[in-house]
């Protein structure tokens, strides 16, 4: 367990912000969870990493939970405080080289954009769609350092982005490469209906990868 000293925060909704800490030479790949904690202070959280293996700065995207115990103390934060970070930790662990075919279909609800935001810094150059459902449009968190024609905004809460409704109502009527490789992060009843969704296309339980976040 390390002690990282606070950059800055990044204030993204009214809710949501993006912690950025020195890396202190952390070793990690993308995909994989750290866990943060305030200096003297017991209760931790466990937090993707948000930005790329080759940043010199380590950052993780947080969303202030009512009541959460860690989430409204990190909202607080300066520059110049500190955090105590351990890890990594996770097997969500990606490489596009890895893979025989390097297509890749990204599908997250709400912070879970976070290791896909990762898998971008880190391999800007693959063939990835990123299918990205939230409530609201003001919760596109940093869409702009994804590529505009290879990312999907599906807002269910307001008529802001390219599709109207749910991520499993946009899936439900696209045609998927049966050997395309589909990685899922967010909330366990989107990975369990999208799971089901893309066996039901013909995909192979083998090219689906999923990380839950609550």
């Amino acid at each position: 367990m390390k002690t990282h000293n606070i950059i800055e925060l990044r204030h993204l909704t009214d809710s949501s912000f993006v912690v950025r800490m020195e890396r202190n030479n952390l070793v990690f790949q993308t995909g994989q969870f750290i866990t943060l904690g305030l200096n003297g202070n017991i209760d931790r959280r466990e937090y993707s990493v948000y930005s790329g293996e080759q940043d010199e700065f380590l950052e993780v995207l947080v969303r202030e939970v009512e009541g959460g115990k860690v989430s409204g103390k990190l909202k607080q934060l300066k520059p110049g405080d500190q955090l105590t970070v351990d890890g990594p930790f996770g097997f969500f662990k990606f490489n596009p080289k890895t893979f025989d075919k390097q297509k890749f279909l990204f599908i997250a609800t709400g912070t879970g954009i976070s290791p896909f935001h990762s898998f971008i810094r880190t391999h800007s150059d693959m063939d990835y769609q990123l299918i990205h459902g939230v409530r609201y449009t003001e919760e596109a968190y940093d869409h702009s350092d994804f590529d505009e024609q290879r990312i999907v905004l599906c807002t269910s809460g307001d008529s802001g982005g390219k599709f109207n409704g749910r991520v499993t109502d946009f899936l439900y009527s696209q045609r998927i490469d049966l050997d395309m490789n589909c990685f899922l992060c967010g909330n366990s009843e989107m990975i369990y209906e999208v799971f089901d969704m893309l066996t039901g296309k013909g995909i192979p339980v083998s090219n689906i990868y999923s990380e839950v976040y609550f």
